[in-house]
């Protein structure tokens, strides 16, 4: 079966492409979320025009993206967490908690454009990649510091 995606597809496609898939992939997954119509000759006139449209907001997000980058430089966000022997934490730091952390800083990122591959567990820097769009990629400073213990 061959669509045209109307959004970016991870692993498939970027918006505007043609691709064949699956029969079940498209009609099951696909089409009724809206991800993706029938190629057919109508709708890839139609695809042209969403193409213009889709180069001219790519440029403008790709120029939003870029200036939020320029923000995140010397940007750092710090956890003091409880930590055991050996400095690893009770529990670990997630991309849930650095989008936390960002958004009390007044910057509105997305959980899910941090790129930590694992929870952090231990303690000490690290560097965060954040995928602010497809071509523009910033860095964050994420510190995890030892909780001071209160002995009563």
């Amino acid at each position: 079966m061959e669509v045209i995606l109307k959004e970016d597809v991870a692993k498939l496609g970027s918006r505007g492409d043609v691709v064949k898939v699956a029969e079940g992939y498209g009609r099951n997954f696909l089409l009724p979320r809206k991800l993706a119509i029938e190629a057919s000759e109508g709708n890839k006139a139609v695809i042209a025009q969403m193409k213009a449209a889709s180069v001219r907001r790519s440029a403008k997000e790709k120029a939003q993206a870029e200036e939020l980058a320029k923000q995140f430089d010397g940007v750092s966000v710090s956890f003091q967490r409880r930590s055991g022997e050996h400095d690893q934490l009770f529990g670990s730091v997630t991309s849930g908690d650095i989008g936390d952390a960002l958004t009390k800083k007044g910057f509105n990122v997305d959980r899910r454009k941090i790129q930590l591959h694992e929870p952090l567990k231990t303690l000490g820097e690290f560097t965060v990649p954040v995928k602010l769009h497809k071509d523009v990629t910033a860095h964050l400073k994420v510190v995890i510091e030892k909780e001071a213990v209160v002995e009563t």
